[in-house]
């Protein structure tokens, strides 16, 4: 099935043996849209991935964020979402001495993280986990957190691709944070520049191939770093 833009109430594919997954129903022998957005098919599982809309934090999420807080015990992190998240200082891989816990992280660090839990208090997250913790260097965007998927690809081919265009390490945060680091800060843009195009494309059908062409492009034609200080990023040392 390709990939196609469909709004709430429209029949995506007729068949028992398709199923629905998220964002979708099954009516009789149709699967339904019950969100605006676009439609997929794997392994006889459809579903919609929304375009637009706010955060919502899901168990098992890998998230990005800014230290906001510290408390006796742990990190308040903003994580770009209406529910507060708390990293607790058992959720470090290493003793943190109560006393110096803004040597670990201080107000308005950036951090990968993990969400173990999400309840009615708030998000609880994890770095005891191998590639999660504090961000020292490179660079960090924000796309719409429903454009996630589409920067990841299916089974991981967009990002896949990125990373063996430009040579940079990408974190996609599910909450639409992205952290890109590479050797040189051209490289960086470089990542930049295909994510921004990746998010107003994400309509597109057959998007991996065109951000293909995209690179072969662009690389031949990398803007200077100092021509190329665009809003929307924050610098790392």
């Amino acid at each position: 099935m390709e990939r196609k833009v469909v709004i709430p109430g429209e029949v995506i594919v007729s068949g028992e043996e398709y199923l629905p997954g998220e964002g979708t129903e099954k009516r009789g022998e149709d699967i339904v849209a019950i969100k605006y957005g676009l439609a997929e098919e794997s392994a006889r599982l459809v579903r919609v991935i929304a375009l637009s809309g706010t955060y919502q934090p899901r168990k098992g999420n890998v998230v990005i964020g800014k230290v906001e807080n510290i408390t006796f015990n742990g990190w308040m992190i903003d994580i770009d979402c209406p529910i507060g998240a708390f990293l607790p200082v058992s959720e470090t891989p290493r003793y943190v001495n109560k006393d110096s816990m803004s040597e670990v992280m201080d107000i308005n660090d950036m951090v990968v993280a993990k969400i173990f839990g999400v309840n009615g208090r708030g998000i609880d997250l994890t770095i005891n986990l191998r590639g999660l913790g504090k961000i020292e260097e490179g660079i960090i965007i924000k796309v719409n957190s429903n454009k996630v998927p589409r920067v990841i690809g299916k089974e991981g081919s967009m990002i896949n691709l990125i990373k063996k265009e430009t040579g940079c390490n990408v974190t996609v945060g599910q909450n639409g944070l992205v952290w890109i680091k590479g050797d040189k800060i051209e490289d960086e843009l470089l990542v930049k520049r295909a994510i921004m195009f990746i998010a107003e494309k994400s309509f597109t059908s057959g998007l991996t191939e065109e951000v293909q062409t995209w690179f072969d492009k662009n690389k031949k034609d990398k803007k200077p770093a100092k021509a190329e200080k665009e809003e929307g990023e924050e610098k790392l040392k």
